[in-house]
């Protein structure tokens, strides 16, 4: 193996499609009141754009999770740093990117792609990164469930 093959981080990508403009998918992901309804089950602090005050808490685990705003541009980009476990460089966090995108031929439809990275090759960086590559699996689905039917998929699912 040469040293340009070797594997030095982990990181994951998942993508859906949601029958809904890109701004409107945009802005479920962005407000915390929307967001608070499908994803984050115990709530939404903070708008996700640079300089606010954000903060995450889930049911399934509990206590606030301090989310970084690193780049916004709205209805395309969100990209934001959390705290992660076995994370790889000197921060402590994984970087996760949402990237929206009309589908072509048809700007009512959003392909939504969602990367996550920045864990170490071991064990617990794999346990991670599949744990959270299931959390946003389950964040599209729900996503898609809200945005185009109102519904909440995730109610009652952890507690």
């Amino acid at each position: 193996m040469s040293p340009s093959d070797r594997l030095d981080t982990l990181s994951f990508t998942v993508s859906g499609r949601i029958a809904r403009p890109c701004a409107e998918v945009y802005e479920a992901i962005a407000d915390p009141e929307q967001l608070s309804h499908y994803f984050t089950t115990g709530g939404a602090r903070g708008r996700l754009e640079p300089g606010a005050d954000v903060t995450w808490d889930f049911a399934d685990f509990p206590g606030r999770f301090p989310v970084t705003v690193v780049e916004a541009d709205p209805p395309h980009r969100i990209v934001i740093e959390w705290d992660g476990q076995a994370t790889a460089g000197d921060t402590g966090s994984t970087r996760t990117t949402f990237e929206l995108e009309p589908v072509e031929g048809d700007a009512s439809r959003t392909l939504v792609t969602i990367t996550e990275e920045s864990w170490t090759v071991t064990p617990d960086g794999a346990r991670s990164a599949f744990g959270n590559c299931e959390g946003w699996t389950g964040m599209l689905a729900a996503l898609k469930a809200w945005v185009e039917h109102g519904i909440n998929l995730r109610e009652g699912f952890y507690r």
